[in-house]
């Protein structure tokens, strides 16, 4: 094993760890002690970028060549290697993005449920047979691999979400260029390594530290037939619009707003554990974060009795702390915007239930305290924006019928959760939610590792990830007829 050193991380261009073509580094810190400096990482550029493609463009004919059976073999050698090296991923992550090191551990764990979940749909990317119009002919679709790809990566789960764009490019025969956020540099070097490892021939897998400059430039090289991105809305937009002019494929998972209904016939006690999980887990920096509680008035102070108590004894340190229940959040801006979130939220009438602030402790790293308003307005910019951080709006309702409404009134659409106990409202919150992922009576958060991960609205552009559905990106369809 060649583990890449956090103190000088690299690029991975054509099964070489090189330097940036300019030489810029730049720091990595730790989010719960930002005088813990982890090392430094390669700040790509456009030429970088242009290197890295030109090594995935000469790979892609051979690897397509494989075939997909034999392209998942190398898959299935990473994944063991994933799992030999589990608790290295997970430190990595608890040290560079923040996360608790159970949560830590668990993002590896559902890393390896993806890849081999993708590694048995090697067998299935199947076309379909037909019935011809003419005698003595076969009517078909098959797929082939889309080409060069760029996979556009965030933070906030720096091996699972790379790992579910990484792991169906491979196996579909594309070859690919990945571009993981410059916060967690480190864990995408070992996911990167381990492929390597597992005998990945040079090309096939590239890897681009670096910021914007790099993005940029994978999309607007003509040689990438795709870019499957992660991340804001903005970002979204911006790389949808500078590459619509070549029809540039996209697929683009984006923010959310998520709602978790509380009826008045809930499970009050199950509620609050599903609000925990889902609005403080991972410190709230997820798509599918629990962000607003739409409750009925008429259960909602007894909800509320439930749940302010357990969020202000949440115990906030670092991730490898034991005890811990609440990390940091990833960085000085994410903080800052959370608590300029709860200041503009506060001007505009809510209240304060618990939390507030940022929290003191022994060392220097960003820690804002998990927070619940309550008398959130339903149209007030707190309950509209995503926060991406442990900041929870609860808001009143009259009845499902009110609750949907607010529910659906925002742009996004990734996740619906309901707590009733009535089956007519359990199914018809399924037809109503306006969002991607649904769930009745469990936390809101994701999907299992076999079904499609995605959204709605503006939360969503393209193929799903994370099932079947995703071969609808990578590879392009072709019909074909036989005659015989």
């Amino acid at each position: 094993m060649a583990e890449p050193r956090p103190e000088h991380l690299l690029n991975h261009i054509d099964g070489a760890w090189v330097p940036s073509s300019t030489g810029a580094v730049r720091a990595d810190l730790n989010p719960a002690d930002t005088d813990d400096v982890i090392g430094e990482f390669a700040e790509s550029s456009a030429k970088d970028a242009t290197a890295a493609v030109d090594a995935a463009a000469t790979a892609q004919s051979a690897w397509d060549a494989l075939g997909p059976i034999e392209r998942a073999t190398h898959l299935t050698r990473a994944a063991r290697l994933i799992e030999d090296r589990a608790e290295l991923f997970a430190q990595a992550i608890t040290r560079e993005q923040g996360k608790r090191l159970p949560e830590a551990r668990g993002e590896v764990t559902r890393s390896l449920a993806i890849l081999d979940f993708t590694i048995g749909e090697a067998r299935r990317i199947n076309g379909v047979t037909t019935p011809a119009e003419e005698p003595r002919t076969l009517a078909m679709t098959f797929r082939r691999p889309l080409g060069v790809v760029g996979l556009i990566t965030p933070w906030n789960f720096p091996v699972a979400i790379p790992m579910w764009k990484v792991a169906p490019a491979l196996v579909a025969g594309c070859t690919a260029v990945l571009k993981p956020s410059p916060l967690t540099p480190w864990t995408s070097a070992l996911l990167v390594q381990a492929f390597t490892d597992a005998g990945l021939p040079p090309g096939v897998l590239n890897l681009l530290q670096g910021d914007r400059d790099p993005g940029e430039a994978l999309v607007a090289d003509p040689r990438v037939a795709g870019i499957s991105f992660t991340g804001s809305l903005p970002v979204g937009q911006a790389i949808n619009q500078a590459g619509a002019h070549r029809l540039l494929r996209t697929q683009l998972e984006l923010g959310g707003k998520n709602a978790l209904i509380v009826l008045a016939d809930a499970d009050l006690d199950a509620a609050a554990d599903a609000i925990v999980h889902g609005a403080f887990g991972q410190s709230g920096q997820r798509c599918s974060a629990t962000s607003r509680v739409i409750v009925d008035r008429t259960v909602r102070d007894r909800l509320l009795d439930r749940l302010v108590p357990r969020v202000r004894a949440m115990r906030i340190g670092p991730g490898d702390q034991d005890g811990a229940d609440i990390g940091p959040v990833v960085n000085a801006e994410r903080m800052r915007a959370c608590l300029d979130a709860v200041d503009t939220a506060l001007a505009a009438g809510a209240t304060l239930a618990c939390g507030g602030g940022t929290a003191a402790l022994d060392t220097p790293g960003y820690f804002v305290n998990p927070t619940i308003l309550t008398d959130v307005a339903r149209d007030s910019h707190i309950a509209q924006e995503e926060v991406f951080g442990p900041v929870l709006s609860v808001i009143d309702c009259d009845g499902y019928d009110d609750a949907m409404r607010i529910s659906n009134s925002v742009k996004y659409g990734m996740s619906g959760t309901i707590f009733t106990q009535h089956p007519s409202h359990m199914f018809q919150a399924l037809h109503d939610f306006q969002a991607g992922m649904l769930h009745v009576n469990r936390p809101g958060v994701g999907a299992y590792s076999h079904l499609p991960h995605m959204g709605a609205k503006a939360s969503q552009l393209g193929a799903p990830e994370c099932s079947p559905d995703v071969w609808d990106f990578y590879t392009d369809l072709r019909s074909a007829c036989i005659r015989y």
